[in-house]
């Protein structure tokens, strides 16, 4: 397995979605690395030569935040709408959805479990 960005990439799959598996590149980003890299057809990763990889290593570390760097910096923006006061803040602190999702039916996986809660009446202690 080739490993990049400390990532091991999938040897059986295409380069492109292989390098998806890192975490902060995406579709587009992984076939501008392969322009830069000069790989012009779409091999598997294990048909690439150590040369190869090396390139793509190179451009990854020069031009791309990925991983913990970039795990990073989404955590800080959202410190920092929530130190402001940003409503997409506020929305991250009370743990709802931040882009204008209806919150009445749907939102299940931000808020929880639904938990149903009956009559309200208090059941008996016993049989008497």
């Amino acid at each position: 397995m080739a490993r990049v960005a400390g990532v091991n990439i999938p040897d059986n799959k295409r380069i492109e979605t292989s390098l998806t598996y890192v975490y902060g590149i995406g579709p587009v980003s992984s076939k501008k690395i392969l322009e830069q890299a000069n790989i012009k057809v779409n091999p598997r990763t294990k048909d690439l030569s150590q040369t190869e990889i090396d390139r793509i290593r190179e451009i990854i570390d020069r031009n791309f935040k990925v991983e913990g760097e970039a795990k990073m910096a989404v955590s800080q923006n959202i410190k920092r709408l929530k130190e402001i006061g940003a409503y997409r803040g506020i929305r991250h602190i009370k743990g709802l959805p931040a882009h204008g999702q209806r919150t009445k039916t749907n939102s299940r996986t931000k808020r929880g479990k639904r938990v149903s809660v009956g009559s309200g009446r208090r059941k008996a202690a016993g049989k008497t």
